[in-house]
């Protein structure tokens, strides 16, 4: 068994100046903004080096941001250490990262994962306009409290944990009042809460005008089998065959996100090193609190 694994951030590890130390140095990186720039009919470089913030931070925009910056940082990585890339035992990525590490595995081309990610971005925001939600991360409560918390709630209204990250970090999804409601029992229950500012309800029944959406041009994308696994953020284990994946990203945008199951079966196959290629250092903070003994490195983007 290969001794790595790579991880993909999601979105909220965007931020204004990304990529810009990156495609000043590497030529290599540079040519893959200008072919996404050409793809999209937009200048994507200049929005993440120049923003506004509003605009870098919007699901439209933020979404192929960070897939392109990513595969960047990767493009500029196969270069310097090529044999780091070829020796890859595993792949995952948070929620939108897992376009990314599907790209990597070579099941989608960027050029179609680019267009999934910018649709799949059109498509959140179209949905979280439809039906307006928010999400918030609950910090330092269990996972059985929290539970107990969103039932309460959604006795008067909708919410769930939408996100299983690591122990003590979760995320809530649901409509504005019932995420505000249990952000307050679970800050009386001794939890730090952190409101996101997203569009809506991500990972929810909320999306499900996307997941239709996403769904009907999932059909027409051609995809291979993965070159290396790649972990489903819906199963927390890795893909099967090419219609599961399909299946799955459809599903990933109404489902929550196991990444702590993911990263628990990528440990228990015997990997301990990972790689978060990528703006942020989200992922590498999660895996501390999952496994003191597994060490993270961070390729910036």
């Amino acid at each position: 068994m290969a001794s790595h694994s790579f991880l993909f951030p999601g979105q909220g590890s965007q931020y204004l100046g990304m990529a810009g130390e990156l495609v000043s140095r590497s030529k290599a990186a540079h040519e893959l903004f200008s072919q996404a720039n050409s793809l999209l009919g937009y200048d994507l470089l200049n929005i993440c080096l120049k923003g506004p913030d509003a605009l870098l931070n919007s699901t439209e925009f933020s979404q192929p941001a960070i897939f392109v910056s990513s595969l960047a940082a990767l493009t500029d990585l196969a270069l310097s250490r090529p044999e780091l890339v070829e020796n890859c035992y595993a792949t995952a990525g948070l929620s939108l990262g897992e376009y990314t590490a599907l790209v990597f595995s070579g099941a989608i081309s960027f050029e179609d994962g680019l267009s999934l990610v910018r649709q799949r971005g059109i498509f959140m925001q179209s949905a979280s306009n439809i039906n307006p939600g928010s999400m918030a991360s609950i910090l330092l409560i269990s996972q059985e409290i929290l539970e107990l918390i969103c039932l309460e709630v959604s006795k008067f209204d909708e919410v769930i944990i939408s996100n299983f990250l690591c122990p003590g970090n979760l995320v809530i999804s649901g409509t504005k009042k019932a995420v505000e409601q249990a952000q307050l029992l679970a800050s009386d229950a001794g939890a730090k809460v952190i409101k996101l500012s997203v569009a809506g309800a991500f990972h929810t029944e909320f999306m499900d005008s996307a997941r239709r959406e996403l769904s009907e041009i999932l059909q027409a994308i051609p995809i291979q089998e993965p070159k290396i696994p790649v972990w489903s953020n819906v199963t927390g284990k890795p893909h099967g065959d090419i219609g599961s994946i399909r299946k799955s990203l459809e599903l990933q945008v109404v489902k929550p996100v196991y990444w702590h199951a993911i990263m628990l079966d990528i440990l228990d196959k015997g990997c301990l090193d990972f790689y978060e290629i990528g703006p942020g250092k989200v992922l590498t903070g999660l895996l501390k609190r999952i496994n003191r003994k597994a060490s993270c490195f961070n390729i910036p983007a």
